[in-house]
């Protein structure tokens, strides 16, 4: 005798519940060692996401723009380099360049918020399309008044500024021949054929 068991047809179109976490939560985690040092994660809308690796040419823009904006700025700003920024209870991504307002304790009392920070930077190759849509979302709605993506496939510079709601209502693409600067710094211009090698 066979015995059947009945299984439920596949429900198609639904989405299976998530368990998102705090950054407090993610915090915990570390300490107690699920997560260390050699994961390459980042917490976004209370997901944690493995970040993609890091090629030849985008080890090369995130470490030319590193020397520029530091020479460039000075003390006028801190440039911070693929460290987290607190967006809100729920997300904390590690932007690949943020430039932050200056502040003598280099932010030693906590990260910083979308309130300090006058440019971020995703240096973008594999994942332009995911920092294009997941993560200038989270940015926007934020407050972040400006991000970059310097897209590595197209060789161009796309700047986003005027955060509206998850949108921004400014959207510009600067490529080879063209210049651009960041709204913070006006006097400060990058050719765009320097940022973004062919």
């Amino acid at each position: 005798m066979t015995t059947r068991i009945a299984v439920p047809p596949a429900e198609t179109g639904q989405v299976r519940p998530r368990r998102r976490f705090t950054v407090a939560e993610y915090y915990a985690m570390a300490e107690a060692g699920i997560l260390t040092e050699k994961d390459r994660v980042e917490l976004l809308d209370g997901e944690i996401v493995v970040m993609a690796p890091i090629g030849n040419r985008h080890a090369f823009c995130v470490d030319w723009l590193n020397r520029f904006w530091i020479l460039a700025l000075a003390e006028r700003a801190i440039v911070r380099i693929q460290n987290p920024v607190r967006l809100n209870e729920s997300s904390e991504p590690e932007p690949d360049i943020t430039l932050l307002a200056w502040r003598d304790d280099f932010y030693v009392s906590g990260h910083p918020g979308p309130q300090d920070v006058l440019l971020l930077i995703e240096v973008a190759d594999s994942t332009v399309d995911f920092d294009r849509n997941q993560k200038l979302r989270l940015y926007a709605r934020a407050g972040i008044t400006e991000v970059w993506i310097v897209n590595l496939q197209d060789r161009r510079v796309e700047t986003y500024a005027e955060p509206e709601g998850d949108q921004y209502g400014s959207i510009r693409h600067y490529g080879p021949g063209e210049s651009v600067a960041p709204l913070s710094f006006p006097d400060i211009a990058l050719e765009v054929e320097r940022i973004v090698p062919a």
